[in-house]
């Protein structure tokens, strides 16, 4: 794309072509290095020849250009540390659809990649521009939310604690065990409801068991003893 602009008097002015330059090359930083070059090259070709631009000045300009220039890389250089150092992080992107509906996206940065100025994020599976990114999440914090909302969707297909029953015994160790293996800062993310209710849940589980062992364990001593009666009653016969 090439930018015409007109210089009356020399001075360089404002045309549709050099706004047009201005909003699709500097959204936020204003004219890029490529605008730039252009406007100069405009303003020297069209310079009023009875009062042309002192060398002075066009040196002062290109040194702007070059400032800009740096600028640009420094900039660019940083967005693509900041952009690898999210690999393997989980992210939250807030994008705009081209109807102007926000959507937020979640997941693992895959990878990082770069199409000319503009930096990508590759997250499940599509890619996203770095300058949607809206959140970071730290390692931990995500691991601690992801153990709490297992727990506590766990519990939420356990029947109540009154109602429970022998067949919710692998649930409820399985939601019992993980709760043991979490530490202080992942056990912060349950409620102290939660945390009673996990509580009620394994001593209930507890006394179920213990009762079945004790029926268990009675059924066996009875069945012993009618066994023994019934043997002694047959010798007796026999001996008669």
């Amino acid at each position: 794309m090439s930018y015409m602009a007109q210089v009356i008097d020399g001075k360089l002015q404002q045309t549709s072509a050099t706004q047009s330059a201005k909003s699709e090359t500097g959204k936020n930083n204003g004219l890029d290095k490529e605008a730039f070059l252009q406007l100069l090259v405009a303003q020297m070709k069209y310079q009023d020849p009875l009062e042309p631009t002192s060398n002075t000045e066009y040196i002062s300009q290109l040194a702007t250009f070059s400032e800009l220039e740096e600028m640009q890389n420094l900039v660019s250089n940083s967005d693509m540390q900041r952009a690898n150092d999210l690999v393997g992080k989980t992210v939250t992107m807030k994008v705009t659809t081209s109807s102007g509906a926000e959507t937020y996206e979640q997941g693992v940065v895959d990878y990082v990649t770069y199409e000319g100025s503009k930096t990508l994020l590759g997250i499940n599976g599509s890619e996203y521009s770095l300058d949607d990114l809206l959140e970071v999440a730290d390692t931990d914090y995500v691991e601690a939310y992801s153990m709490a909302t297992a727990v506590v969707t766990a519990m939420n297909k356990l029947p109540a604690v009154v109602n429970l029953g022998l067949e919710s015994k692998d649930a409820v160790d399985s939601i019992t065990k993980v709760y043991d293996d979490m530490n202080d800062y992942q056990k912060s993310f349950l409620s102290k409801e939660q945390k009673d209710a996990i509580e009620a849940y394994r001593q209930k589980m507890d006394e179920l068991v213990k009762k079945a062992e004790q029926q268990a364990a009675n059924q066996t001593a009875g069945g012993g003893d009618a066994g023994d009666t019934a043997d002694g009653e047959t010798d007796e016969n026999q001996e008669v």
